[in-house]
């Protein structure tokens, strides 16, 4: 007989999700690879309240603004500007930071980006990772190494099922081949380091200014006093929040370092796939209007765009019930109030307010449990 877990959303219990144990974090040597990237920022940003010293390795920002170059100055953090692609430059920063954690999310992370640079997006993100594991096999303090790949390293027909850790990997364009060979590589690697990856997707959260990102082409629309326009509207996404996410990968990183014993090598980081928490891009983009008119910001409403692009799934959905029953995490944020502090904190970057200040209140608010968002 088949023995079926049943998550505790389904028997309609609410269990507060873990956080991350600043006594683990303080004084903690980690190396964080994208650090000026919008996530990588913002880890950045809750690894210096726990208190860990870390080492950067990056590009330098994609975007102009960016949360990175907000937020500063960044006292105490080493940041090293550089490409994962080159070996030598990886080696070097790897050696001078000797980490104890590793949190590895310097990759090509746009799916346009993917069709149109596809040789770099290769490279990036599966070369970078091996060049990465090559560097870190001589470290002598290693204790643990979170991969950062997506929810798009699966290999997706589109029926609407949530993927679970042991499904195919797969990919029908450049970024999702690149993410789902990313891990291969990972788990294929020989020799014992302490490795595990991480599939996660459709972030949000307040300082992201990439290109082809659904919040982020609606925030610069209304700066141009333009509508967004929309190229699949019905597409469904497991839309969650930067920290929810964030939360889930240092839970990860924690056990792996204190009680490896039985954790799974991958783990899937996303909301319950149910009513409520997945969602379309239509409904996102009428959400994140309603918040920003509630602030006082004109919008325009989202007009949809008869272009021919490239093609995308049209549902995905990640089943999360590993990492809860493993970590003791779920998301703190549903898919509206994930809207909501995304667009509380846009609306007050605009008014003035310092992006670190803004950032640091909302770290605060989300790991003391206070999740409603302002509005005033």
């Amino acid at each position: 007989m088949v023995e079926r877990h049943r998550t505790v959303e389904s028997l309609g219990v609410t269990i507060p999700s873990a956080l991350p144990d600043p006594a683990f974090w303080r004084g903690r040597r980690v190396l964080l690879t994208g650090h000026t990237g919008f996530k990588g920022a913002w880890a950045a940003l809750w690894l210096e309240r726990l208190g860990a010293v870390v080492t950067g390795f990056a590009l330098a920002p994609e975007t102009t603004p960016s949360l990175y170059a907000l937020a500063a100055p960044w006292a105490g953090q080493n940041s090293v500007i550089g490409d994962v692609r080159d070996r030598e430059a990886l080696h070097a920063a790897v050696s001078d930071a000797d980490p104890e954690i590793v949190i590895h999310m310097a990759a090509q992370a746009l799916v346009r980006r993917g069709y149109a640079e596809p040789r770099a997006t290769f490279e990036t993100n599966v070369q970078g990772t091996a060049n990465l594991l090559d560097a870190l096999d001589g470290c002598r303090h290693l204790d643990a190494v979170l991969v950062v790949t997506t929810d798009k390293c699966y290999r997706n027909d589109n029926n609407g099922r949530a993927f679970t850790e042991t499904d195919p990997l797969g990919g029908a364009d450049p970024y999702s081949a690149s993410k789902a060979a990313q891990e291969l590589v990972c788990h294929a690697w020989p020799g014992a380091l302490p490795l595990v990856t991480a599939r996660a997707g459709n972030v949000v959260g307040g300082g992201d200014w990439a290109a082809d990102r659904v919040l982020p082409d609606l925030f610069r629309a209304v700066a141009a006093g333009v509508a967004i326009r929309l190229r699949q509207p019905r597409a469904t996404r497991p839309w969650q929040h930067v920290l929810d996410v964030l939360s889930g990968y240092f839970l990860y990183a924690e056990r792996l370092a204190t009680a490896p014993g039985g954790l799974p090598s991958a783990l899937n980081f996303g909301p319950p796939p149910h009513a409520g928490h997945i969602r379309d891009v239509g409904w996102l983009v009428e959400a994140a209007t309603a918040c920003l008119r509630a602030h006082g910001i004109d919008v325009e409403n989202w007009l949809q765009d008869g272009k021919p692009g490239p093609a995308e799934a049209a549902t995905l959905a990640l089943d999360p019930a590993l990492a809860a029953s493993t970590l003791g995490w779920r998301t703190r944020l549903d898919a509206a109030e994930s809207v909501s502090w995304t667009a509380e904190w846009h609306a007050r970057l605009q008014r003035g307010e310092a992006a670190r200040s803004i950032a640091g209140d909302q770290i605060e608010r989300y790991t003391a449990g206070k999740l409603s968002a302002r509005v005033a």
